[in-house]
């Protein structure tokens, strides 16, 4: 395994490059299957799980499935200080009896952000959050009232570092300013989704140049270091699957013709195409942290080959390229 570090001074942790996601587990990926793969995932050196807390309710599940799982398979295992925990508020439902979506998200106000992250101590049966993310922007709430809560909660110590996801680059760089005007720890991680593939423009975020250019010049004295975190890294299976197709607007003629050489690419170097996919993300001038959820140990080990796999600069220059 490689690791490195995030965040800044004595907040600052070392993380697996690869980032396990268990959005299904519990649930679409049973409870066994699952705790076989965190146990596998473990063995290999991975340290960085990421989990949220309205995981699995357009599945049927109740929102912490991922958390109750985690939480049951430290317990039992005893390796909570061998792990990073990741999770999430804000987009869980804010009327459990109305339906699901963006139009019923809890948000991020400050009562929210105390309660839910609380709530995910309980779940996960700890006492400190490693990352807690913001899941969804949320414009209707002050940033202020946001970046406060979020900094209580860190001056408490039940959260280490704090994180946004599904954000715009501006609202990202306004909230770190807003925790310098109030002299708690700014973001220190942002996830978006990201993949070798690139959208339509497109009001859901996304990995983009400029956000990377951004976390380049952070870490620097008197600029915290802003960490790249990227979900959906394969696309749900559609790099390596013919049956299965682009979402979430990736799919165009770009795409596409990217997906064809990231396959004839990865038959080349003797990879495959998952492998070329992570490869390329953590490996760039700018490193992205893949969040990839497996569904089996086989997929697992598959994924793990992508840690130690160093693309050359040809390759990397025509995967660019494409």
């Amino acid at each position: 395994m490689r690791y490195r570090t995030i965040g800044t001074g004595d907040r600052a942790i070392e993380v697996s490059m690869l980032c396990l996601g268990t959005m299904n587990y519990g649930t679409l990926v049973d409870p066994a299957t699952s705790e076989a793969i965190l146990d596998r995932f473990v063995e290999a050196g991975g340290t960085f799980l990421d989990t949220a807390n309205n995981y699995a309710i357009w599945n049927g599940g109740h929102g912490r499935d991922s958390e109750d799982l985690i939480g049951g398979w430290l317990a039992s295992r005893g390796v909570r200080d061998q792990v990073r925990i990741a999770t999430k508020v804000g987009a869980g439902p804010r009327d459990p009896a109305a339906p699901f979506g963006p139009e019923n998200f809890e948000g991020l106000g400050a009562e929210v952000i105390e309660a839910q992250a609380h709530e995910s101590l309980r779940h996960l049966g700890t006492d400190r959050i490693d990352v807690l993310y913001g899941h969804v922007d949320d414009r209707a709430t002050p940033l202020a009232e946001t970046v406060g809560a979020l900094g209580k909660l860190q001056a408490e110590r039940s959260v280490g570092l704090t994180g946004i996801s599904n954000v715009a680059l501006w609202r990202l760089v306004e909230a770190r300013a807003e925790a310098e005007r109030q002299g708690v720890p700014p973001y220190a991680v942002v996830q978006q989704q990201h993949s070798y593939v690139y959208p339509r423009p497109t009001s859901r975020p996304w990995v983009t140049r400029d956000l990377l250019d951004y976390a380049a010049s952070t870490g620097a004295p008197g600029r915290p270091a802003l960490t790249v975190v990227g979900y959906g890294p394969l696309q749900a299976g559609a790099l390596m699957r013919e049956d299965k197709g682009l979402y979430h607007d990736a799919d165009h003629p770009g795409s596409v013709h990217r997906v064809s050489v990231l396959r004839e690419v990865a038959r080349e170097i003797g990879a495959t195409p998952a492998q070329v996919a992570l490869s390329w993300m953590m490996g760039g001038e700018v490193p992205v942290v893949p969040v990839t959820g497996p569904s089996s140990v086989e997929q697992l080990d598959e994924l793990l080959g992508a840690v130690h796999l160093d693309l050359p600069a040809e390759v990397r220059a025509r995967l660019d390229a494409a």
